[in-house]
């Protein structure tokens, strides 16, 4: 094995441009990519529809640096939002605005997507948090990949935000995962054996004029095809700027800890696709209110005490060495007071107001930034 990868870290987040006064969402990306080109440079983006602003985080090699990141980059498209009174939102849906009524972003991009999609793109109306850990070594990558695939439900649970969608308390904790499943080449990746194949099933598909390169492959982690990276794309867009920390802290430490066990010639067990999208539906429709599967043990527990399992059993011993152990802690606090959707329905309960949802929103995105 070559010596320890730095396994950096890189975040995405997708927020919502929301009018104050209306709650509704508002087309403003055009003018904060304009107003932000000196101050955010190329970490602020364009999404697919207008009313989504995008940002990225330089290289990180720790969760300290990549929350410094993060709270950066939020105070900086507050600040250009705020210029035309505006609010900025991290939820994974929004609790009331409708996709019927959104302006897709006139780049080409975009209106390729719209054109290869239809009405889908249209109704991609979803708000992410993506988490980049680096891999140089493209076989430990796919190793990876294949057997991290299990924790994803894990950590869905914790970062679940979507549970309203155009005005109805849809039941489900994440219906953003709902939304997105109806795109191709989305869900739990299927078991590639080595990097050879992941290139050969990208390459077909190319080859076929399915997809136009490696980018339109959506699954929830996957080789990003323009980094040497393992991208996880299965989080909604966390509330909490601690919230996203937590989560990348603990990909980070997933991802060293399973480089830690190849190295000393130990695996852990690869389970199905189909098994795993099992426990993801329980983590779309319960979060952490709902029981996931151990496999392992054949039997069904509380999705409370898996996760903490993950944290205590399997990362407990790497989170001092990556040095982040605070960063990731911060999931008990999640496991005490609700995601962000157990939140939102908990203020949707008290209020019977969606508007105050969105102010909930508004606040907590700003938690920890302002």
């Amino acid at each position: 094995m070559p010596d320890t990868p730095a396994f950096n870290i890189g975040i995405e987040e997708e927020y919502q441009i929301i009018d104050p006064q209306t709650r509704e969402l508002k087309s403003y990306i055009t003018e904060m990519l304009e107003a932000g080109k000196l101050t955010l440079r190329e970490q602020v983006k364009a999404e697919l529809h207008q009313s989504i602003v995008e940002i990225g985080t330089k290289v990180c090699y720790t969760a300290s640096e990549a929350r410094d990141e993060l709270v950066r980059l939020r105070q900086g498209v507050m600040e250009l939002a705020g210029r035309n009174g505006l609010k900025i939102a991290a939820a994974g849906t929004h609790p009331i605005s409708s996709w019927i009524d959104q302006e897709i972003t006139p780049f080409e991009r975009y209106a390729g997507v719209k054109q290869d999609m239809q009405i889908l793109a249209q109704q991609l109306l979803i708000f992410g948090t993506h988490v980049h850990i680096g891999i140089e070594d493209p076989e430990f990558l796919i190793d990876a990949m294949n057997v991290v695939r299990y924790f994803m439900p894990h950590v869905l649970c914790l970062s679940t935000s979507s549970p309203f969608w155009i005005g109805q308390d849809t039941g489900l904790k994440s219906y953003r995962s709902i939304v997105f499943r109806n795109f191709p080449r989305t869900g739990i990746p299927p078991y590639f054996s080595s990097y050879t194949e992941f290139a050969q099933y990208r390459d077909t598909l190319v080859k076929t004029n399915s997809i136009p390169d490696g980018t339109k492959i959506w699954f929830d982690v996957r080789p990003n095809y323009n980094y040497p990276t393992l991208e996880f794309r299965i989080c909604d867009v966390c509330t909490r700027v601690d919230e996203a920390v937590c989560v990348a802290a603990i990909f980070q430490a997933l991802i060293y800890k399973l480089w830690k066990m190849r190295r000393d010639n130990i695996t852990f067990r690869v389970y199905s696709p189909a098994l795993v999208e099992e426990n993801k539906w329980r983590a779309v429709r319960y979060g952490l209110d709902g029981r996931l599967i151990d496999f392992g043990k054949q039997m069904e527990l509380p999705a409370r005490e898996l996760i903490r399992e993950m944290i205590e059993w399997f990362i407990g011993d790497v989170m001092d060495e990556l040095g982040s152990r605070k960063e990731i802690e911060y999931a008990y606090r999640i496991l005490e007071e609700g995601s962000s959707a157990d939140r939102q329905l908990a203020t949707f309960r008290q209020t019977g107001s969606l508007q105050a949802v969105v102010d909930q929103l508004i606040t907590e995105t700003e938690e920890g930034v302002l």
